[in-house]
């Protein structure tokens, strides 16, 4: 497999007042070009350490993150990064927030590229209304736009629609799969939702428990795209991976054990 995005050997440690806290140890994730890969595991297991690891905002201990065989020691626009808190400036228009994030990178078609990517995610009717005036789920469109715009190599996602309705983060769901469908972006997102992280992913990292956590399984999703949700909904692969995934969870994996998959697990799930 062409390693786009390469997690190698990766451990991360803290010094606390009590000491050091070793968050994550031994993570090994090779991601492809175009592939969306989610985390999940359960609170406080490290998946937005990994997050933040691969966004640049914190250093490893030990091991090396490489995009594009690139080494990632820092931010950079090769990074679209889209939190839980959609972090728009309020003294500034929708539009004005994405070109922000724009002018920092390009240095021509600006006012086009900040066009553009709000038509992207649908919200061309909003692009003078300030924070304050748009809702939540446009909000998170808004960051969505913003991390898109710079044009990265991955975009990262950390519970992107954690804070909205049910109906709202359904939306944004299927939202999401249509941009990513439209521009082939790479993305690496966290999520707690078992039925988000089957819908969307080409792949599911499952975490064990912290503290020294670690990839406890990876789950292939080979469900065909596009992808409708009213049909999965009612489709037996779709159940069975969903069922895996909490099997997963509700064991409370700790580091150091044994995977939950036995080989013919694993075989049936993929047929």
């Amino acid at each position: 497999m062409h390693k786009y995005l390469s997690i190698e050997s990766v451990g991360k440690t803290f010094e606390t007042k009590k000491g050091d806290f070793v968050a994550l140890t031994g993570i090994e994730l090779a991601i492809r070009k175009g592939e969306f890969v989610t985390l999940i595991g359960h609170s406080g297991c490290g998946k937005s350490t990994l997050l933040n690891l691969v966004a640049g905002l914190l250093k490893p201990t030990e091991g090396t993150i490489l995009l594009a065989d690139k080494h990632i020691d820092g931010p950079g626009p090769d990074r679209g990064v889209v939190f839980q808190n959609h972090s728009l400036l309020p003294w500034l228009t929708c539009f004005e927030n994405v070109y922000l994030a724009v002018e920092r990178v390009f240095a021509k078609d600006r006012k086009e590229r900040t066009h553009a990517v709000l038509e992207l995610v649908g919200l061309s009717h909003a692009e003078h209304k300030y924070p304050h005036e748009i809702s939540g789920g446009m909000k998170q469109r808004v960051g969505i736009a913003r991390a898109l715009a710079i044009e990265p190599k991955v975009l990262l996602l950390d519970e992107p629609f954690g804070a909205l309705d049910a109906l709202t983060r359904a939306t944004l769901q299927d939202e999401l799969m249509r941009i990513v469908e439209k521009t082939g972006a790479t993305v690496l997102m966290v999520t707690h939702d078992v039925d988000e992280a089957v819908l969307l992913s080409d792949r599911v990292v499952m975490m064990t428990n912290g503290p020294a956590a670690t990839i406890g399984d990876v789950l292939d999703v080979q469900l065909p795209r596009p992808r409708a949700r009213l049909a999965l909904a009612h489709d037996a692969r779709f159940m069975d991976l969903r069922a895996a995934v909490l099997e997963f969870l509700y064991a409370k994996q700790t580091s150091g054990t044994d995977h939950v998959f036995p080989a013919a697990r694993r075989a049936a799930l993929v047929q």
